[in-house]
């Protein structure tokens, strides 16, 4: 199968604020695309800039603790299918530290409470869906104030619920056909091949995933396109269009600004300036 690692639009950031780090259990692995959050806590001398999020095909739980204040505020963010700019304003002089679950489009279901519906795009209290998780993760995070030891916990934590997932083999099964497909092949298609009616398919992705199958395509299609962009050097445009069913190259350039606001090259440099500020 075709592997599939969700990039964000700087995936080589690596500094003091943000750093992301894959689980160990190879279990695990299979649903949490990674760690991710500031190596310490730090003191807010500026105003944080805004970062690029595009559609990464990820769901996230967001932890931002206030170590001065004693608080801490969280969220669960839906799969979004458009790019924002997301931006925080803690306080001038404050401690602070961030923590954060990323998990694959298909494996956030695992250790919800509740039905993904309704999530797309959406911002919700962690305790609506992560009651388990909300009671016995925060308090952690102010004793380990580490990013390794607050992954350590929190993967323990996600560990144990693996013993009895939730999921559905059909859902499953079509994300397995997707990434086979490489996202080139339509609903109808993946829904015979599924052995379910196109609504039925539908009804399950809401459910389970969030967002209608017809969308997660584009999304993942989206997504290999970037990860070849950004690991292949010797990319061709006209090779992509090929390789991931684009009917031309305007329609790839036109879906690639689409989800990412910018075109191939501009995005391309955003995403190596983390690397080019190291070596410079």
């Amino acid at each position: 199968m075709t592997v599939f690692l969700p990039q964000t639009a700087t995936p080589f950031r690596r500094n003091e604020e943000y750093i992301e780090l894959p689980p160990q259990n190879p279990e695990l692995a299979k649903y949490v695309r990674c760690f991710w959050g500031s190596r310490h806590p730090f003191v807010v001398k500026k105003s944080l800039p805004a970062d690029l999020v595009i559609p990464d095909t990820c769901a996230d739980i967001i932890y931002n603790i206030d170590h001065t204040a004693g608080i801490i505020n969280s969220c669960f963010c839906g799969i979004n299918d458009s790019s924002f700019l997301s931006s925080r304003n803690p306080k001038d002089g404050h401690l602070i530290s961030i923590f954060g679950i990323r998990f694959f489009a298909w494996g956030t279901y695992a250790f919800s409470e509740d039905t993904l519906k309704n999530t797309l795009n959406g911002f919700f209290d962690v305790r609506t869906r992560f009651r388990w998780l909300d009671a016995l993760l925060p308090q952690q995070l102010f004793e380990k104030t580490s990013l390794s030891e607050r992954v350590r916990t929190a993967e323990q934590l996600f560990t144990d619920k693996l013993f009895a997932p939730r999921k559905n083999s059909v859902v499953d099964s079509a994300v397995r056909q997707i990434l086979l497909k490489k996202g080139s092949l339509d609903t109808s298609c993946l829904a015979r091949e599924s052995f379910v009616s196109d609504r039925q398919l539908e009804r399950l992705f809401h459910d389970y995933i969030g967002i209608t199958p017809k969308r997660l395509i584009n999304l993942m299609r989206y997504q290999l396109l970037w990860n070849d962009i950004l690991t292949n050097p010797y990319f061709q445009v006209q090779d992509a269009v090929y390789q991931y069913g684009y009917t031309d190259q305007p329609h790839l350039m036109r879906e690639f600004k689409r989800y990412h606001t910018m075109n191939i090259q501009t995005a391309r440099a955003l995403a190596f300036q983390d690397i080019n500020g190291l070596l410079s």
